[in-house]
């Protein structure tokens, strides 16, 4: 359940249109390294995430994402409100202008639409949360991309807020690995993967308790501090 406030993480007070600076942050909007592919990525990770301080940081990285998803679209539209077709032409928007008018539509700057492939959900904790380490470097290198190219002080203040939390965020998913190292053999952490191998064969019924008991399937090993380990 998430609570929506009417009021953006970081204010975005543009006050110069610039169509060729909007063109450039739709690569932040709908690109490869952009914000929703990134809130999309880690909301569907923390579903195979075995662990619970794995699960929080997923869950508040990825609403985090949500909330610079509309930031960039405000900037966007700050950067675009009020121009006509010719100016938006000039803008090199004549493509965006054509098929959305007014509208935003989740892109990249070159225009390529956005695409659940530019991201993955593997489904074991080491391998997403590399990924997320990643994908978090190449968003922040974006955004130094866009601050060298961008002239407006309005435009740049909002481009390092962001920059600064894929700072952020790369070092909580540091902590997330940790975490999940932790609850590994230390001499491999590849031995088995947490989130699938760690599993019950089946549930049965215990008659004089009324309880259910779980019995774990013949290849699993449950390490002794997991939490799988206490239920």
């Amino acid at each position: 359940m998430w609570i929506y406030e009417k009021r953006l993480q970081y204010p975005v007070k543009i006050k110069r249109p610039n169509p060729q600076m909007a063109k450039y942050l739709y690569s932040q909007f709908g690109g490869p390294d952009g914000e929703l592919g990134a809130a999309l990525r880690y909301l569907s990770q923390r579903y195979a995430m075995p662990y619970r301080e794995g699960i929080a940081i997923l869950t508040d990285v990825g609403t985090e994402e949500l909330a610079h998803v509309e930031m960039i679209n405000a900037m966007i539209y700050q950067l675009t409100t009020g121009l006509d077709e010719d100016e938006l032409a000039r803008g090199n928007l004549a493509e965006s202008y054509i098929d959305h008018t007014a509208g935003q539509f989740p892109q990249s700057a070159s225009g390529i639409p956005f695409a659940a492939s530019a991201f993955q959900s593997k489904g074991d904790p080491i391998t997403d949360l590399h990924e997320d380490m990643a994908a978090e470097q190449k968003a922040r290198t974006t955004y130094d991309n866009l601050i060298r190219v961008a002239d407006d002080p309005d435009v740049r203040d909002a481009l390092r807020f962001l920059r600064q939390r894929e700072i952020v965020h790369y070092q909580r998913f540091g902590e997330a690995l940790r975490i999940v190292q932790d609850h590994l053999n230390e001499g491999n952490f590849y031995a088995y993967n947490p989130a699938f191998d760690v599993r019950y064969k089946k549930q049965s019924y215990n008659a004089n308790t009324g309880e259910y008991f779980r019995e774990c399937a013949e290849y699993c090993e449950l390490p002794a501090n997991s939490d799988t380990a206490a239920d």
